[in-house]
Formats: structure tokens, C-alpha cells, sequence
């Protein structure tokens, strides 16, 4: 289900909850009156199905909407099968065990270029996602796979990139990582880009593009080959002010999450920011 308004929270446990395991994560998550949080598998899957029953109940009792960031460690554009077929494994197995939590939206990085074109490489991510979103069809496992628009040049995931993937293939749909649009190129920092940028969505993806919307928000350090590391907001240049403005005015519903190093402070600071808007 897509959620009736904008959501937001933090990729991983707050740094403040006195417990580190998911579930204090979500109980802390409501205390601090934030709405959603990505589950962190990013060094691998390893909660297992009692945990993630455990996890489903948490949510549901603390009214906190959660997604999955599937393993750093993918590559649908490897040129060996054994590593193509590890990475297809673990978006897999993130979006099982995810579904198990009550989750939706699995976010994964899809691919680097490496040696391919473009072209080759986009061919080669839409036919591992097709077969995914095939199986977990199949299994009737309800999750929606997002490939996430990178911050680094050398990564497949320009805007183009994850909106012709969305548009194509039936099951996903795109995390939109808004600090990662700008360190990439630079641009992508004010009002009228980030309205552009939501237009383009509505255009691809219709309304259902702007209504379960799944974002990542972030201060951000770059150079001329994009993303360097992630910063506090209030410390680096990421326009999140005029961000929030065209998200209100194009009404978009979904989850906003917050990647900065603070996590619940920029996340609190971006929740607050958007309803005194």
C-alpha cells in the first residue's frame, strides 16, 4: 500500500536508540515522532525469518512504515556469471526476508559500467530485474524493486537510467537519491530543477510515479567524478529547502529517507521543515 502522505525517517537505526537491533530502531523511530525506516542490509542478509516476524510486529504496533536497502556488494552488469548470479541472489533474498517485515520497496544499486557502453549495460540490468520481478512474482512476494540514481559517474544510475527501467519493466520503480543527482553533475540543486525532475517522473510513470515515491535525502560531498561521502545537511551545499517546496507542490506521497551522517537530526530537521512549509 502506498502511504497517504509524505513519510520520514532514517536509513538504519537512529543513532540514539539504546538498542541496535531493528526493532528498538522502529520504537525509537516513533519516540522521536519520524514515520518510516529503511532496514539496513547493506553488508548482507542475515536477519532471518523469526526476526523479521518480529520486525513486522514492531512496525505494525509502532505504526512505522519500513523498506530494505539491499547488500552494497551487486553488480547486473559483471562479466561473470558467478558474481551476476551472487548479486541476483542477494536482491533476492533482501526482498524475501524484506516482505517478511511488512516491506515493499527493496532499494538496490544496480551496476557500474566498467568496461560496457551504456546501452549494454542498461540491456543487461533490465534483463536480471526482469527475471526478478518474474520470480518474486511467482512466489507471490510482494516487493517492488528500486534501483536507486547514483551519485558517482562510474555508476549505472543516472535519472534516465532508473525512469526507463521503471517505465519498462512491471515491479519496478525508482529511489530517487536526490543528494546523488547533484553530486553527480554538479546541477540539480534548485527549485526549478527539482521541479523538472518531478515532472519528468509524473511524465514516465504517471501519477502512480508521484504517489509512492521513494527518496533519499542527504547533505553531500563531490568532486568532478561525483559523490565523495555523505555530510550533515546544515554542511554542505544540498538545497533541501527549495527540495521540500516543489515535493509539496507536486503533492508527492511516499518515504523520504535520511542518509546523513546525524541521521535523526537531519531527518527531524527535514520533517519539520516540510510541515512548517
Amino acid at each position: 500500500m502506498s502511504p497517504e502522505k509524505l513519510l520520514f525517517g532514517t536509513a538504519g537505526i537512529p543513532r540514539s536508540s539504546s538498542g541496535r537491533s531493528s526493532v528498538a530502531g522502529i520504537g525509537r523511530v516513533r519516540e522521536l515522532g519520524l514515520d518510516c525506516m529503511e532496514l539496513e542490509f547493506v553488508q548482507g542478509v542475515r536477519m532471518r525469518e523469526n526476526g523479521a516476524k518480529k520486525v513486522l510486529e514492531a512496525s505494525e504496533k509502532e505504526g512505522v512504515a519500513l523498506s530494505v536497502h539491499a547488500p552494497y556488494y551487486i553488480n547486473l552488469n559483471s562479466p561473470e556469471e558467478e558474481k551476476l548470479k551472487a548479486s541476483m541472489e542477494r536482491i533476492y533474498q533482501s526482498a524475501r526476508i524484506g516482505s517478511l517485515c511488512g516491506v515493499r520497496s527493496v532499494v538496490l544499486h544496480a551496476a557500474f559500467y566498467q568496461k560496457s557502453s551504456k546501452e549494454s549495460t542498461y540491456s543487461k540490468v533490465a534483463k536480471a530485474l526482469r527475471e526478478l520481478t518474474e520470480q518474486l512474482r511467482n512466489e507471490g512476494i510482494p516487493a517492488v524493486l528500486r534501483p536507486e540514481t547514483m551519485g558517482k559517474r562510474s555508476q549505472f544510475g543516472t535519472l534516465e537510467e532508473v525512469l526507463a527501467l521503471s517505465a519498462e519493466i512491471e515491479g519496478v520503480m525508482p529511489c530517487l537519491d536526490f543528494s546523488h543527482l547533484h553530486a553527480r553533475g554538479g546541477k540539480e540543486n534548485t527549485y526549478p530543477e527539482f521541479k523538472a525532475i518531478l515532472a519528468r517522473v509524473e511524465e514516465e510513470l504517471g501519477k502512480e510515479g508521484l504517489s509512492n515515491m521513494h527518496m533519499h535525502v542527504s547533505g553531500i560531498d563531490y568532486g568532478k567524478n561525483g559523490e565523495k561521502k555523505h555530510l550533515v545537511l546544515k554542511e554542505s551545499d544540498f538545497n533541501y529547502t527549495e527540495l521540500l517546496k516543489a515535493l509539496k507542490e507536486f503533492r508527492v506521497k511516499g518515504l523520504v529517507i535520511c542518509e546523513s551522517p546525524n541521521l535523526e537530526d537531519d531527518a527531524l530537521l527535514l520533517k519539520k521543515s516540510y510541515e512548517s512549509m
